[in-house]
């Protein structure tokens, strides 16, 4: 295998400028997938203090599938669910729509971490994606849902290389190109345990499954504290409009800041970016092929994402991983339009034959990116409540196992689930300011620079990787 050129496929075959301002002459600024759900059913804000026996905080995937798993279990029980916006407003209704069976990040990551238990992660992780499945069905969950696979592809020769010392089934270039065309595709591997989702409406439709189980839902109702001891009375959790008293809580806020202080440093808010195209023709369609749907990621560490919507739309997304010193989230971060430019470059140079298309929309959202790159689990005030977060850009599937997690350590159960170290165990923190600002951008700018030298990492890489650090954006 000849060594890779300097630069990347990228760099090496840019896109024609003319291309890209027309791709980007008409874009907006909104999300596609939240715009595309009419007719949302929205909750009541809470306005008075309630008790229940469960109180779920967070109306995104996590929280969803926890106050669904819950009345599935004990279906006698109050459940009320709680979100300061809406339901699905935020990372939930902004992402990829990658519905994957791994709960680990992929398996290189799930086995460098958890060896020894990585067969039955991987076990269940396959059993989680089966009965999102079926509640799918069992429901009539109007989300898109199509279990196509995704196609992870090389676009340099050393992530050919890669491929094949990984001992996975490698499809040949002309091969995978009769699958989806591009002139970047060297060589890839299919991954068929992976299912796309329109990640709205699958918000949106959870939260309908909730409420007809009997959940009570309360949008624009944000937790401000919690307080109780554990011991004896409830756990507590104040809003702006009243307190809710429950036997039991549990955590599902994603990127925001946990109530519990003890995780706040365990995860960072990064920025990720997205575009959509208008849909596509049915000459565009022909020239690309893609019959088969699958979502397609590329094996760069500063990477792409894509797949085609119901309605024949490409989403394109990724590359950029951006933190913002301090951990914050604002609205004017979503606006990089030098982010929004580059993935339209990357996309020209990934489909040529598309020269012409038009970008209807782009957005960002931030991801709740922790030191493993997966989900982590917490437990106070003696067991009464529960936590989880970190899922790294890889939580539509894993939310759900998640949600089981949470209920069986709040039941007190002892399951294969609570058994696992990937349960058990906590990640590193990331550190404080400015240390952590500093790290994060080294890493990147070191990722970047990997990328444009045939995958070599540098020592700063490599001590990360030593110290099981080591990632991609």
């Amino acid at each position: 295998m000849p060594p890779s050129s300097p630069g990347t496929v990228f760099s090496r075959t840019p896109a024609p400028r003319a291309a890209v301002d027309h791709a980007l002459a008409s874009v907006r600024d909104a999300c596609f997938w939240l715009e595309d759900v009419p007719g949302r059913t929205t909750y009541p804000s809470l306005t008075r203090s309630l008790d229940t026996d469960l109180l779920v905080v967070g109306g995104g995937y996590c929280g969803l599938w926890t106050a669904i798993v819950a009345k599935q279990r004990r279906p006698e029980r109050r459940v009320v669910l709680i979100d300061a916006e809406q339901v699905g407003w935020a990372a939930s209704g902004r992402n990829g729509g990658f519905c994957a069976a791994s709960i680990t990040h992929g398996e290189e990551n799930g086995r460098s971490r958890w060896p020894g238990e990585y067969d039955e992660l991987e076990r269940l992780g396959l059993a989680n994606l089966d009965a999102i499945e079926q509640t799918v069905r069992d429901f009539g969950i109007d989300c898109d849902y199509e279990r196509t696979g995704e196609l992870d592809v090389a676009i340099e020769p050393h992530q050919v290389a890669e491929l094949r010392a990984s001992g996975a089934e490698v499809i040949e270039a002309e091969e995978l190109r009769k699958m989806v065309d591009s002139p970047t595709y060297l060589a890839g591997v299919l991954d068929p345990d992976v299912a796309m989702v329109h990640p709205a409406k699958l918000a949106v439709e959870l939260a309908r499954v909730a409420a007809e189980l009997g959940v009570e839902i309360f949008e624009h109702t944000r937790a401000t504290g919690i307080s109780g001891d554990g011991r004896s009375g409830p756990v507590r959790v104040a809003t702006a409009r009243g307190t809710v008293s429950a036997q039991r809580v549990a955590l599902a806020t994603n990127v925001f800041p946990s109530l519990l202080a003890r995780y706040r440093m365990h995860t960072i808010p990064v920025y990720d970016y997205a575009l959509m195209t208008e849909p596509l023709t049915a000459d565009q369609l022909a020239s690309i092929g893609w019959e088969g749907r699958q979502g397609v990621g590329d094996m760069a560490n500063q990477f792409h994402y894509y797949r085609i919507s119901r309605d024949n739309r490409i989403l394109w997304g990724g590359y950029d991983a951006i933190y913002h010193c301090g951990r914050k989230m604002r609205p004017e971060y979503e606006q990089r339009p030098e982010t929004y430019r580059r993935l339209a470059e990357h996309f020209l140079t990934t489909f040529p034959q598309l020269e012409g298309i038009r970008f209807s929309h782009q957005w960002a959202g931030a991801i709740d990116t922790s030191t493993r790159f997966c989900a982590f689990f917490g437990l106070a005030l003696q067991g009464r409540v529960a936590h989880a977060a970190g899922f790294t850009g890889l939580g539509v599937g894993a939310t759900r196992f998640a949600a089981e997690v949470m209920l069986d350590r709040l039941a007190g159960l002892d399951t294969e689930r609570t058994r696992l170290e990937m349960v058990r165990r906590k990640p590193l923190p990331f550190p404080p300011e400015p240390v952590a600002s500093i790290g994060i951008n080294a890493t990147r700018w070191s990722l970047d620079r990997a990328d444009h030298h045939a995958g070599r990492r540098n020592l700063w890489l490599r001590s990360l990787d030593a110290m099981g650090l080591g990632f991609d954006s």
